[in-house]
């Protein structure tokens, strides 16, 4: 496997489930992790604790991905303390279900906010400093909710496609300068994420799988780790779909 430890990766939700995963699989390879959280402090310090092995290659950083002053701030920071990015995980996600009649307005603000919203700018600043080494690494986390749609999630579907189209554009534009931008599409994986759904919805979910199991985070975070290096250099624009053939 690439060895990352010349890399600096930024990972958005880097503190639970996929983004979790995500952080410790750059991390056993070196890379130096800036990892973004959102509110939860507990988990910050859960994994701060669990991961002192590594030392300063792991940072966290407290900001609200959907706030342009916070996420200018955050880059501003970084600038001065570190040469070049060579990574962006864009994983922070959040759902907040209802029926499209029943829907308040704030749930689907707060949704397209965070999860479309928060990757354009997160990519923005991100593109220039990638662009000084001619160089660089988008991948954003998005999910097959964005093609097939789930009743009470059309916000978070709505939020799911718009990235799949930021990245596909965003490939088009950066692609001259050796920097891929892709997506990795998750489907129903073992976390928190979807731990909170009724037990029979979780059931039938299953069901809908062929494999007739969820994902787990390692094996989304071994793709991102492909798509992160240097050999996949000939990939962009594109969407990799770990749904056990949802």
């Amino acid at each position: 496997m690439e060895n990352f430890s010349d890399q600096t990766a930024i990972i958005t939700g880097a503190t639970r489930g996929i983004g979790r995963a995500i952080s410790k699989t750059l991390l056993k390879r070196g890379a130096t992790v800036l990892g973004i959280y959102g509110g939860d402090t507990k988990a910050a310090e859960e994994m701060s604790n669990s991961f002192k092995e590594y030392g300063d290659k792991l940072r966290l950083y407290r900001c609200d991905i959907s706030d342009e002053k916070q996420v200018t701030a955050f880059y501003t920071e970084i600038e001065q303390t570190h040469s070049s990015i060579e990574i962006l995980i864009n994983n922070a996600g959040i759902r907040r279900d209802a029926v499209v009649a029943m829907m308040k307005g704030e749930d689907w603000n707060r949704v397209i906010d965070i999860n479309l919203t928060g990757t354009f700018l997160m990519s923005k600043p991100v593109i220039p400093l990638m662009m000084k080494n001619k160089y660089g690494r988008i991948i954003t986390i998005t999910s097959p909710v964005a093609n097939l749609g789930f009743a009470g999630q059309a916000n978070y579907g709505a939020s799911k496609a718009g990235q799949i189209a930021f990245t596909k554009s965003l490939a088009k534009e950066t692609a001259k300068k050796k920097i891929t931008v892709n997506c990795v599409s998750p489907g129903f994986i073992a976390t928190d994420f979807i731990n909170d759904l009724p037990a029979e919805q979780l059931s039938g979910y299953k069901k809908l799988v062929p494999m007739r199991r969820f994902g787990t985070v390692d094996e989304v975070a071994d793709a991102v780790l492909f798509l992160a290096s240097r050999r996949a250099g000939y990939i962009t624009g594109s969407v990799l779909d770990i749904n056990g053939g949802l």
